[in-house]
């Protein structure tokens, strides 16, 4: 037993099931437990962590930044704020961005925007917008976003939920072109799909999802919580096929590792839909989360972030493939963003992961059968071959359990 463990579960809630260690100090793609032992971060927060544990330059514009100011409200004009805007503004090649901490309430306004988008740009008839979101989405827990969820977990016990919602298959832009109708407002959705599984859509969905949204005048919105900043190998996970959408929700990565960001970003005539007293946030767009957020994305182009992601994905995706088990049912993803999917009549993927545990990996599974690998970008060669040594055994091992169950029946 552990003290630490048992104190968070006496009084926490219990929304989490986390794996039994307590970590207790981070170094770039490493994280050490509260006896000393060494991990491999293949978590990085949800991405949150891209960049490493406890950056020195993120870290130290963090503490600078501390010692002056660091919060007034948006009541008032800071020197932070918009240098940050400029800056990503340019890199993502939106008009304007709109910023919040966490990525649900970023979806939070992406949703309010395109509904207002629709009513005073569009002319949809007053509360007759529509949103359309895939199957298997996750956008976050909010009561209104899991309007949008087909996860029966994150919705039992939470309704009613709000209306204006429309859920199609992912991946079939023939489904999203039959869905949309003249008060359709948006069309929301993850390039890659993270959270139910790193659920890599064909090669042209987005183009298409995005000719069929322009044609119908009908906003397209990506979410790229998990897969922006460098996550799929570019900067955007939707500039692997060059569009550039109207809407997009950025967060995790874009605060470093060390605080809660994220933005709304969109072209101008969206975001000139808000005006003010519509929407806000207390902390949003803060002084000490401007200056993280801005060396965020400045360490993610000075040290080549995307690009090594890129290589060390393929890497790793590779060697990933080459491992040779019934336990594997997929392995799949892009970038340094890989979902190994875990045949359940044989295994756990949960048990796998108590087992990489053990060897000094830490992953988690999603949906009770994939081991989500994302970790952080600058992951080395030599670290990726221990953690697929590491996955090797942890799968031989597996095997050899199941061949002693099957002799002893």
């Amino acid at each position: 037993m552990n003290a630490i463990i048992d104190c968070e579960h006496e009084y926490g809630a219990h929304n989490y099931d986390p794996l039994p260690v307590v970590l207790t100090r981070g170094e770039g793609v490493y994280v050490w437990d509260d006896a000393g032992n060494r991990y491999i971060d293949m978590m990085s927060a949800y991405s949150a962590v891209s960049h490493g544990h406890c950056h020195p330059k993120l870290v130290n514009a963090l503490i600078e930044q501390a010692k002056k100011l660091v919060i007034v409200s948006r009541s008032f004009y800071t020197d932070t704020l918009g240098l940050f805007l400029k800056t990503i503004c340019e890199h993502t090649r939106q008009d304007c961005a709109l910023p919040m901490n966490t990525g649900v309430e970023a979806v939070e306004t992406a949703l309010k925007a395109a509904r207002k988008w629709a009513y005073t740009i569009k002319g949809v008839p007053q509360d007759k917008a529509e949103i359309i979101a895939c199957k298997g989405n996750f956008h976050g827990r909010t009561i209104s976003v899991l309007g949008m969820s087909t996860e029966p977990q994150y919705r039992n016990g939470f309704g009613p939920f709000p209306a204006g919602f429309k859920i199609i298959p992912y991946g079939d832009a023939a489904q999203l072109e039959s869905a949309i109708t003249p008060n359709t407002a948006a069309f929301i959705v993850e390039p890659i799909q993270g959270e139910n599984g790193i659920i890599v859509p064909p090669a042209g969905y987005l183009k298409a999802c995005a000719d069929i949204c322009q044609k119908n005048n009908v906003l397209l919105i990506c979410d790229e919580i998990q897969t922006g900043l460098g996550r799929t190998g570019k900067f955007l996970a939707c500039d692997h096929e060059g569009i550039a959408p109207d809407g997009l929700i950025l967060g995790k990565a874009l605060g470093g590792g060390l605080l809660p960001v994220s933005l709304f970003l969109a072209r101008k005539d969206v975001m000139d839909v808000f005006t003010p007293g519509d929407h806000g946030s207390t902390f949003g767009g803060n002084e000490l989360a401007a200056v993280v957020g801005l060396a965020a994305v400045n360490v993610l182009i000075e040290e080549n972030l995307t690009a090594r992601a890129a290589e060390s994905g393929a890497d790793l995706l590779q060697k990933l493939k080459q491992l040779k088990s019934p336990i594997i049912a997929d392995i799949r993803g892009k970038g340094l963003l890989i979902g190994i999917e875990i045949n359940p009549r044989y295994y756990s993927a949960r048990a796998l992961c108590l087992k990489l545990l053990k060897k000094g990996i830490l992953s988690k599974e999603t949906h009770g059968t994939v081991i989500r690998l994302a970790p952080p970008l600058m992951i080395s060669s030599e670290q990726i071959n221990t953690v697929v040594s590491a996955i090797s055994q942890v799968l031989t091992e597996a095997e050899q359990e199941m061949q002693g169950t099957v002799n002893k029946a």
